[in-house]
Parts: C-alpha cells; sequence; structure tokens
C-alpha cells in the first residue's frame, strides 16, 4: 500500500499510484523515483529542490537523507503492478 508523506507531517495511507499523472499530481510536479531501504522505492518531485518545495521531515527520516516536498513510498513491486 503507497503512502503519502505530506510536508505538514500528515501521512496518507493507501494512495491511488496507477498511473503517472496520478503520482504527479501527489507530488506536485515531474516525478524523480528513489531507491530507498529494502525493496521501498520514494516518488519525489524532480524540481522540489529547484522550486523551493518545504523540508519532509517524515519521508527524510525514512529514507535517511534530506528530502523537500510531498513523498510517496511504495514498495518495487507495487510501482511494477501498477496499470
Amino acid at each position: 500500500m503507497a503512502k503519502l508523506y505530506k510536508t505538514s507531517g500528515e501521512v496518507v495511507q493507501d494512495v491511488d499510484i496507477s498511473s503517472l499523472k496520478k503520482m504527479q499530481e501527489l507530488v506536485g510536479g515531474y516525478i524523480e523515483i528513489v531507491v530507498g531501504n529494502k525493496d521501498r522505492v520514494l516518488i519525489v518531485n524532480e524540481e522540489g529542490l529547484l522550486n523551493g518545495l518545504p523540508y519532509n521531515e517524515n519521508a527524510s527520516l525514512v529514507y535517511g537523507h534530506p528530502l523537500v516536498g510531498d513523498v510517496i513510498q511504495c514498495t518495487i513491486k507495487e510501482l511494477n503492478e501498477r496499470s
């Protein structure tokens, strides 16, 4: 089940990542896929730093590296299974 870590601190469970458009809507722009720990994948806004998006504390803790903007976390399997 994909999760959305919002910069507000809210975590939204079971977000829809079935299409590129839906993932782009969730992160607010072009996506970049970041390989996380184990089989986790993080989907971030590719231009987040350039656009000055706010720091995302929860997502940064998950990944162990500073991240900005809203971030989707899913497994590699979920990403591969999307329609």
